[in-house]
């Protein structure tokens, strides 16, 4: 089906593009969200006669995006969830929880506007991408952690799970070194006297 665009869709063009997609893309996507027109001569004259009144407000929608994008960019949010002992989340952290952690901060952002390539499956630091619009995108940074006292030690740039096995192996290094040093039957044979 052939379309013309009324806003920047990526991967397929600009305002005014007339482009082919298949025809579920058009009735599904496109269309309902006004993103396009059917390009049918009648339709195209109409686009044409509104193409500035268009323009005019995809700027405007562009600069109120940029504004908030300006308080959005680089900001970081905390999400605490369950793991296990390897780091691993039990479930993941979805695009609307990241649009939960912004508007609990204060920020205004829709669960389709985050773009997670793949769900966060891991304790850690990520960096998530937002798209406040068509041509405005802004990077935040998500902290998941199990414990406030965990997020801030991810925070100062710690790997937690690596701390957590150096001190496992040092508590079980010592405990070692006590046993070999103290003998575990050295210990019995001055509790019988």
């Amino acid at each position: 089906m052939k379309v013309v665009l009324l806003e920047r869709v990526e991967r397929l063009g600009v305002i005014g593009d007339v482009v082919t997609v298949k025809d579920g893309f058009a009735r599904n996507f496109l269309l309902p969200r006004q993103k396009a027109l059917r390009a049918t001569t009648s339709n195209l004259k109409v686009f044409e006669a509104q193409r500035d009144q268009i323009e005019i407000r995809n700027a405007e929608a562009r600069a109120t995006a940029e504004r908030l994008g300006s308080r959005l960019d680089g900001e970081g949010y905390i999400l605490i969830r369950q793991a296990g002992e390897s780091g691993q989340l039990y479930g993941s952290v979805s695009g609307r929880d990241v649009a939960e952690a912004v508007e609990a901060g204060g920020g205004h952002v829709e669960r389709s506007q985050v773009v997670l390539d793949r769900p966060i499956k891991t304790l850690g630091v990520h960096d998530v991408k937002v798209r406040l619009h068509a041509e405005v995108t802004v990077t935040i940074h998500v902290n998941i952690a199990r414990s406030q006292d965990e997020a801030e030690r991810q925070s100062r740039g710690e790997n937690i799970i690596a701390s957590q096995f150096d001190e496992e192996r040092a508590a079980a290094a010592q405990q070692a070194q006590e046993l070999f040093e103290g003998g575990a039957g050295q210990a019995m044979e001055e509790a019988a006297y």
